[in-house]
Parts: C-alpha cells; sequence; structure tokens
C-alpha cells in the first residue's frame, strides 16, 4: 500500500474528505499519537471530540478505537464540541492529550486532527513533531466496538457541553448579561458554538444556529464576506448593539458594531489589551503573532505593557502563555487568548469579555474602539487570500524572500521583516504581507492602511505586481 506523508500545519493536520482526510488515515495518526504517549505515561487517557463537520463522528469513533485498542483510555465527548470544550476538558480531567477532530474554518470539504496539550492549549510544536514522526504508513485497524471498549473500561463517554457552560457561570455574571442594555446577536456559521449562547443568553438573537454539516457551501470563517447576514441583522435591528461570530470549531472570533460595522480581530486584540489592563487592573504581557497590527504595540508601549512577538500559529502563543505572566495572547485570523482562561483561543470566552465591557461600562462597541483610536490612531485592515496553484503560491514567496519585489506600484516600502511570511512596512505608515497557507493552495495578502479606500487600493497594487 502506498501512503502518503502526513503532515500538520499551523493549526493541525487538514486535508479533504475522502480524498486524504480518511477513516484509514485517521487511524495512522491516532496510532503515531499512541505510540507517543505511552512512551512517556503508563496509563495516558486521551479527551476526543468532533465539531460539526460532516463525519465528525465516525472520524472521532475511529481516533477513539485505535488509541483504547493500542492501550489508551479515551473519553469521549457525546455530540459535537468546540474547540475550547475539549482543551477545558484536558486540562479539568487531568487527561495527558486532547484530539479534535474539526477542520475549523477550512472549507466544509476538508476534515481536521488537532492535538491539545495536558495544560489546555494547542500541544507544543515539538511535541507536534514527535508525534508526527510516529505516523506509520500502515497500521491495523481495530476489530473491537465502542460499545466493547465501553464495556472493558477502556472508554467513558462525557459531557463537555455541560462542563464548559457550568464553567462560564463562574467567569461572567449572567444575570446581568442577560439585562445588559445593549441586546445581542450570535453567528455560529452552523458551527459548533450553537448551543452555548442559546443555554446562557435566551435573550440573544440567534443566527446560523442550526446544525449544517456543510455549512450551506461557505466556509465558516469569520470574516466580514461571510457575516452578511448578521451585519444585515444588526442593521435593520435597532435594539441589536453587538454582533458575536465564532467559526466552525468556535475557537476564532469576528464581532459588529451597533451599526453593522465589522470589528476584526486586530481591533479585538486592542479592546481587550484596553479592557483587562486599563479597567481589570490586570497585568501581563502581550503576545501577538506576525500578521497582528502595529498599532498593538503602540498601545502597549503607552501602558508600558511589553510584547512579543510569535510565528503564525496560535501554538506558539499557548506555548508562551503556559511559562510566562501573558495578559492577553492573539493572532489576525482572529484566535485569541486572555488572562484567567485557559491557554487556548476561544471566540465566545472573548466575547463574552467585551460583552461585560460594553454592559459595565455603558458604552457600545462603537465608543470603546473610539478610546482606543484615541490612543494609537484609526486603522483599517484587509486581507486578501488568492487562490493560486501552489507552485505559483512558493515561487512568490521566494521571489519575496529573496528581496525580489522593489515595490507595488505606487507604494514603496522601508523596511522588512521575515519572521513568519514577508512584511512590508510602507512609506505611507501602513503595511504589506505575504504569507503562503500551509493548508490550502492560497497566498494570502495582508495590509492596513490610514482608510478603508487606501487599504483596498493598495491590496490592488500588491496584486497586480506579484501576479504579473
Amino acid at each position: 500500500m502506498i501512503t502518503e506523508k502526513i503532515k500538520f500545519g499551523t493549526d493541525g493536520w487538514r486535508a479533504i474528505i475522502a480524498q486524504d482526510f480518511t477513516v484509514y488515515n485517521v487511524a495512522r495518526v491516532s496510532k503515531g499519537l499512541a505510540d507517543w504517549l505511552l512512551k512517556s505515561h503508563e496509563r495516558p487517557t486521551v479527551v476526543v471530540g468532533h465539531d460539526c463537520r460532516f463525519g465528525g463522528e465516525l472520524f472521532a469513533e475511529t481516533a477513539a478505537k485505535v488509541l483504547c485498542a493500542n492501550g489508551v483510555k479515551v473519553l469521549l465527548a457525546k455530540g459535537f464540541i468546540s474547540t475550547p470544550m475539549i482543551s477545558l476538558g484536558v486540562l479539568e480531567l487531568k487527561a495527558q492529550q486532547g484530539v479534535v477532530i474539526t477542520a475549523s474554518h477550512n472549507p466544509p470539504s476538508y476534515n481536521g486532527y488537532k492535538l491539545k496539550g495536558a495544560h489546555g492549549g494547542p500541544s507544543s510544536p515539538k511535541d507536534i513533531a514527535a508525534v508526527e514522526a510516529l505516523i506509520p504508513e500502515e497500521v491495523d485497524m481495530p476489530t473491537q466496538s465502542i460499545a466493547q471498549y465501553q464495556e472493558n473500561g477502556m472508554l467513558e463517554f462525557i459531557n463537555l457541553e455541560d462542563m464548559y457552560c457550568d464553567y462560564l457561570k463562574t467567569k461572567f455574571d449572567f444575570d446581568a448579561l442577560s439585562k445588559s442594555p445593549f441586546k445581542l446577536a450570535y453567528d455560529a456559521m452552523y458551527g459548533a458554538g450553537q448551543n452555548v449562547i442559546r443555554r446562557l443568553l435566551p435573550n440573544a438573537v440567534l443566527v446560523h444556529c442550526e446544525n449544517n454539516p456543510g455549512f450551506m457551501g461557505q466556509a465558516p470563517e469569520p470574516l466580514d464576506k461571510n457575516l452578511q447576514e448578521l451585519a444585515k441583522t444588526i442593521a435593520t435591528t435597532p435594539e441589536l448593539k453587538i454582533g458575536l461570530a465564532t467559526d466552525g470549531d468556535a475557537d476564532r472570533i469576528g464581532l459588529y458594531d451597533e451599526d453593522g460595522h465589522f470589528v476584526d480581530a486586530h481591533n479585538i486584540i486592542l479592546l481587550l489589551i484596553h479592557y483587562l489592563f486599563k479597567y481589570k487592573k490586570m497585568t501581563g504581557k502581550v503576545v501577538i503573532a506576525f500578521s497582528v497590527t502595529d498599532r498593538v504595540k503602540k498601545l502597549c508601549e503607552y501602558y508600558n505593557i511589553p510584547v512579543e512577538v510569535t510565528a503564525i500559529g496560535f501554538k506558539y502563543i499557548s506555548e508562551i502563555m503556559v511559562h510566562d505572566d501573558v495578559l492577553v495572547g492573539g493572532e489576525e485570523s482572529g484566535g485569541i487568548a486572555v488572562k484567567g482562561h485557559i491557554p487556548e483561543r476561544d471566540g465566545i470566552y472573548d466575547g463574552l469579555v467585551l460583552y461585560e465591557f460594553m454592559t459595565q461600562s455603558g458604552k457600545t462597541l462603537k465608543e470603546l474602539c473610539e478610546e482606543v483610536y484615541a490612543i494609537t490612531g484609526p486603522f483599517v485592515y484587509e486581507r486578501n487570500d488568492l487562490t493560486i496553484p501552489n507552485d505559483k503560491k512558493n515561487a512568490i514567496i521566494t521571489k519575496a524572500e529573496a528581496g525580489g519585489y522593489t515595490g507595488f506600484g505606487k507604494y514603496g516600502y522601508n523596511r522588512v521583516e521575515t519572521i513568519d511570511g514577508v512584511k512590508y512596512h510602507l512609506d505611507n505608515g501602513g503595511w504589506v504581507m505575504l504569507r503562503a497557507s500551509g493548508t490550502e493552495p492560497l497566498l494570502r495578502v495582508y495590509a492596513e492602511g490610514n482608510s478603508k479606500a487606501e487599504t483596498l487600493d493598495i491590496l490592488e497594487n500588491v496584486k497586480h505586481v506579484i501576479l504579473n
């Protein structure tokens, strides 16, 4: 049998269902994980669950059976769960590992396999590489059923949704939030967060909170272009003052203000720093991925907060959060963690923190953004994902890394950084970044300018230069 080598990207292994993401390949990964765990633990335990994607239950049960067959006890979640639920479960249940069957924000044709560490966040890059190295080319498929493993004590079913909701009740005053003058709308994007807001904030207006494994044909990524129904709902319903959206496995966040204008992850990171430091008097450094706005550095300089920049991939941020005192850790894609919670991205938790900020301050999201802009100055960020063949994608990055682009039309630059991708600091005070996706045939072009028109113009100039 000829098998492809399985590679983990910035956040897990992802592949197209039935093409490379198959029951057999899930079994291979699970065997590698079992072998790695058994090297360090006599009787390891793994928490396993799946989100709302097609085939999730089948793939989760495959992982569970392979782990059990190889001497690893499994705590298997009933029904679909979010990624933060698994991470919290690993920590609370003192397990050695977590597995989430999810492709997060990827298109519906994908599924994936994420690894979560005992600390309650993404497994470290070192541990992921060790598991990857042990994935065999061939694997013996288990012959026993889930029921049989349950009978012999190797598998137990658990309710992670109840655990997560009970945990959130210890962190937030939901009676106060339910009486907030700012009514909330929530778009689950047909993803795994859909039951949580329904349970905890029964007055919220719900959008796309139904189980639809195909996500209506749309990638469940909380970007403005994918959330137009939520934006319209906010803009046309006067009592709605905030819109919260989370991605397919509910670890990423997007927001809308009272006018139905999108509030992206850069602004959300700034708002969280502002609230936690100035209003809640919390301390700690800020850790951001390379693609996050430099306005974070400006705000942190104003508040005298240290900043650390990492490569892209929340696993790098989480690794720092485990060892250091971190106030906020975040990435451009909407994955953000805050002090007082697990070292994991959690779109619902982040949204509740900012909903609490609005409720306690009596200010709208728009007004709170203005507070931040008084320190950092206003800015507009946009991202253009170009679908191009992998060979051309890689050629563009190679040329950029070699200094092959001297400018982008009318936009010159004065400084280049290459922590992860290539970031050009433009003469107009904005920036552009080129980075290849590790999981899809996409070239991501990030840009920041002083207005929306300028930012869109930067993107068009960059696209023209790199594609011609």
